[in-house]
């Protein structure tokens, strides 16, 4: 099929020495269907991306900037105080037998009443730290106290031994022998 020559206008009539005769019916560039579809599928993928990641931030599911944690200044731990009014529990959380009777000796050396110190074998023989147990956050000294005198033990409150416990008007502490203790003894 011959080319036709486009019409005649008011651009065609430059001098002849011209070298832009017809520039301005360059013709346009074909946009190629690969790159048409290579922008229209990142264009997709993008907007998909962008709308779940607003619908997470709208629904709360996540957080941009999150709000820095609070640390409460908490209060300074109380000093340990040697209270043997307190009754005590002692269990035995270990594989090695008698370390709760030696615990028992250890604490009654120190001043408390044999009839207010019981030893016992407790559920698990896996427990790690030895730690002196209290209920109520003003035996926290005693518990501390108890502690030094079984040779150092953490300390936690906690409301998990409360059947232990039974009458809440005598103060009353549990001490859980850990797996730290197992080469030594008591004291």
């Amino acid at each position: 099929m011959p080319k036709t020559r486009p019409p005649q206008d008011r651009f065609d009539d430059l001098p002849v020495d011209s070298r832009r005769i017809g520039a301005h019916r360059a013709e346009n560039p074909r946009m190629r269907g690969s790159v048409v579809f290579l922008w229209s599928a990142i264009a997709t993928v993008a907007l998909v991306a962008m709308g779940i990641f607003g619908t997470l931030i709208a629904t709360g599911r996540i957080t941009v900037f999150p709000a820095p944690a609070v640390t409460e200044a908490g209060s300074p731990p109380a000093a340990a105080i040697i209270d043997t009014t307190y009754k005590v529990t002692v269990l035995n959380a270990t594989p090695q037998s008698g370390l709760g009777g030696q615990f028992a000796d250890t604490i009654i050396a120190a001043g408390w009443n044999a009839a207010d110190v019981t030893a016992g074998a407790a559920g698990s023989d896996a427990f790690e730290t030895t730690t002196v147990f209290y209920a109520i956050p003003a035996d926290e000294g005693a518990a501390r106290g108890l502690a030094q005198v079984i040779g150092g033990a953490g300390v936690e409150l906690t409301g998990a031994y409360a059947d232990l416990l039974g009458d809440e008007s005598v103060g009353q502490l549990v001490v859980v022998i850990g797996l730290d203790r197992t080469t030594g003894t008591a004291g």
